[in-house]
């Protein structure tokens, strides 16, 4: 049995509006890491492309917190909230992935002491496997970019279809973060559904 790294990173705690959503992913050996980088560095269609591939041939978690959610625990915990959920999908799956590649658990060993994660940031989250934090993973390390670029596309996804539902905030084209348009909109009108209500305007 291999020891396996997984990644994981948070996409949108910066935002006024919307969930907080976090990637885990652990890659095999053979993946193309050239297509990786930190999400924020890759353009929409090349983090798009990228999210497939990784989707295609890693084992990946995703983990979502509403922002209803975010307000009662406040941001930081929820993105850990959000890594753990993440990282619980992930470990659901991994079984059967190792399976497909053909690798051997051995017997009478626990998955988790194989598993060793790392995470971007100042904090790591409440999981069942070793987990080290360190600002700026996610330019450094394959797995925490994978991660990062799953919680940006699937976040972006769903800011999408917020932008249908309330159209006059202009959710596809800022995601929720804290520009000078979204702020007046918000002042103007009144705060959308999905607004954070702890969040200063």
């Amino acid at each position: 049995m291999i020891d396996l790294i997984c990644g994981l990173d948070e996409a949108g705690r910066g935002p006024l509006a919307g969930p907080v959503t976090a990637g885990c992913v652990i890659l095999p050996e053979d993946f193309p890491v050239e297509i990786l980088n930190d999400s924020k560095k890759l353009s929409e269609k090349k983090r798009i492309a990228a999210e497939a591939v990784i989707m295609e041939k890693a084992c990946w978690g995703l983990g979502v917190v509403d922002h209803e959610t975010i307000d009662q625990m406040n941001i930081l915990r929820a993105s850990m909230y959000a890594m753990k959920i993440a990282y619980e999908m992930m470990m659901a799956k991994l079984p059967g992935w190792l399976s497909s590649r053909n690798i051997e658990i051995l017997e009478n060993s626990s998955l988790e002491s194989h598993i060793s994660a790392i995470t971007d940031g100042t904090s790591c989250p409440e999981i069942s496997c070793a987990c080290r934090c360190e600002p700026k993973a996610d330019g450094k390390y394959p797995q925490v970019m994978a991660a990062s670029i799953i919680a940006k596309v699937e976040r972006d996804k769903m800011m999408l279809e917020f932008d249908k539902l309330y159209p006059q905030y202009g959710y596809a084209k800022h995601k929720g973060y804290p520009t000078a348009a979204h702020i007046a909109v918000c002042r103007e009108i009144g705060m959308s559904p999905i607004q954070r209500k702890t969040f200063k305007f």
